[in-house]
């Protein structure tokens, strides 16, 4: 059975990871991108892009 945590996503997509702190979640990039290479991240208004690049690098942009 699928449990779901309280923002709605998997378990298994959201843990806390053993060589940081222990308040902070960690969401497996595999999980926000769900096969994409980009997503939008919506933050105080304006819209953010979460890109992997063509390296599997991570860049944020507004």
């Amino acid at each position: 059975m699928e449990r779901n945590n309280i923002e709605g996503r998997r378990d298994d997509e959201v843990r806390l990871h053993s060589g940081v702190d222990q308040t902070l979640p960690v969401i497996k990039s595999e999980s926000l991108f769900e096969n994409g290479r980009e997503v939008g991240i919506e933050h105080e208004g304006s819209i953010y892009r979460l890109k992997i690049t063509k390296q599997g690098k991570l860049i944020l942009n507004k």
